[in-house]
């Protein structure tokens, strides 16, 4: 398997630390707030990336920490803490908020496919951990304490910046309005392991420590929830790319001078998912999130379609027209799935299985190359071999791709025929309901089409929307 290494900049062959054993660190949101589809797209390829190293055949243990503390509105350590921000946003605790934000990714990954990790840790579990590794750096000589804070020194590293190749905006440092400069930093490059002081004063989570009461910095909580269940060396480490800078050159700054060899072989860094105005976040333009594509009707499994059908290196375009092209194809290719059948007493050919399962192989073998995983999807689906061996190679390949292509197509075989409850005058309205609500949809007039979808609910009449259109069915 080749994978390409964000920290040496080329495509490598993947050797674990331990034959036959993978180590595997996933940076976790900040549950201040709904994950974004954009965060969303990172955890879907991460999520390929695991399923596909077990179904090869490693040991996988995968870690993820649940920031709930610490994380701050400008990742250069200063600004609003993001968990506050969101209790004073909702009138909730900051522990409210982390359980219900958190409570609401998983059920957003669990929409998606996504597996949750074997170690899920908020970082509020760790204060131990993080005040022993912030000791051991201080009398290392990497950490000095000013103005009440512990700064681990960047001076003392023979290389900081160890993601160099970059775009200026892939390396930017979080939020730059209305940010002062730290002057307690020796170097502009230091950075936060432990505040007792900060630019506020009512921070919500505060814990007794041998430089006073106070918080961690957002960074020293990856380093330490890694150690803490995988050791002192990891396989490979996760994350959105705008996490190679600042964090995770902090990370590999703060666990190579605590534990004084390498940390981490392999970076796996996936690329934005923007919007036509540029990359997509929380507080520009519409909020997009999994529930409110599911209110435009769109199946959370076609947007995780529409992520697999791009390299996780290349940024995603993330427009309702593209979105639509790919559920308009998921759709196709679940119909096409669907009339599948085999014949009774067929059985797998299985050399046809060996020779078509190695062009998925090769595929996600290649860098992730999730897009050539779904050519070889389609290539079963045209092969000259019978529906029992390609029914098989379909659901073979659902374990890495997770579409839940077979369960999608006998949804289809085995629906109700539409219509048969209605009278004369009701099946009229609904019709031509169905049609004001197609040309809504094509207007980009969601709210409408949706109204009409909540007034057909009403009345008891469920929309069924497929490749072929819409149909509908009277409930009860």
């Amino acid at each position: 398997m080749q994978l390409y290494n964000s920290l040496t900049h080329t495509k490598e062959e993947f050797i674990p630390n331990e034959p036959g054993k993978v180590k595997m660190y996933t940076c976790g949101p900040t549950v201040y707030h709904f994950a974004h589809i954009g965060n969303l797209r990172t955890y879907i390829m991460e999520d390929v990336l695991e399923k596909y190293l077990r179904y090869i055949g490693y040991d996988v243990k995968r870690v993820m920490n649940i920031t709930d503390v610490g994380h701050l509105t400008s990742d250069a350590d200063e600004g609003e803490d993001k968990m506050l921000k969101g209790a004073k946003r909702e009138h909730k605790t900051v522990m409210e908020i982390a359980q219900f934000y958190t409570d609401a990714f998983f059920a957003d990954c669990e929409k998606l496919g996504i597996k949750t990790p074997d170690v899920v840790e908020p970082a509020t579990n760790c204060i131990d951990e993080f005040i022993k590794v912030v000791e051991g750096l201080l009398e290392k000589g990497f950490a000095y304490i000013a103005g009440g804070n512990v700064y681990f020194d960047t001076s003392k590293l023979k290389q900081y910046y160890v993601f160099n190749n970059f775009d200026e905006d892939d390396l930017e440092v979080g939020v730059r309005e209305g940010v002062e400069a730290d002057e307690n930093k020796k170097n502009k490059n230091d950075f936060v392991l432990w505040f007792t002081k900060s630019k506020f004063e009512d921070q919500a989570l505060k814990w007794d420590s041998p430089w006073g009461v106070g918080y961690p910095g957002w960074h020293i909580e990856c380093s330490c929830i890694s150690m803490k269940h995988l050791g002192e060396d990891l396989d490979i480490h996760c994350g959105g790319i705008d996490n190679a800078f600042p964090h995770h050159t902090n990370e590999i700054a703060q666990s190579e001078a605590y534990l004084g060899h390498k940390w981490c072989n392999y970076w796996f860094h996936v690329l934005h998912l923007n919007t036509n105005s540029g990359k997509m976040s929380k507080s520009k333009g519409e909020f997009l999130t999994v529930s409110l594509l599911e209110s435009k009707g769109y199946d959370p499994k076609a947007y995780r379609f529409f992520c697999l059908g791009s390299h996780y290196r290349k940024s995603l375009v993330f427009t309702y027209e593209n979105l639509d092209n790919a559920a308009q194809a998921f759709d196709k290719l679940i119909a096409r799935i669907a009339a599948l059948k085999v014949d009774e007493g067929e059985k797998v050919d299985e050399a046809k299985f060996e020779e078509l399962k190695k062009l998925f192989t090769d595929a996600l073998d290649n860098d992730v190359n999730t897009s050539l995983a779904i050519t070889a999807l389609y290539d079963v689906l045209k092969a000259d071999t019978n529906a029992a061996t390609k029914l098989a190679l379909i659901e073979d390949f659902d374990k890495v791709l997770t579409l839940d292509l077979i369960s999608h197509a006998e949804k289809i075989r085995n629906a109700e025929p539409a219509n048969s409850a209605a009278d004369g005058e009701l099946a009229a309205e609904v019709e031509k309901l169905i049609a004001e609500r197609a040309a809504a949809k094509k207007a980009k007039n969601f709210a409408e089409a949706d109204r009409i979808r909540n007034y057909l609910a009403e009345k008891g009449v469920t929309l069924v929307d497929s490749r072929e259109g819409t149909s509908w069915k009277l409930e009860g």
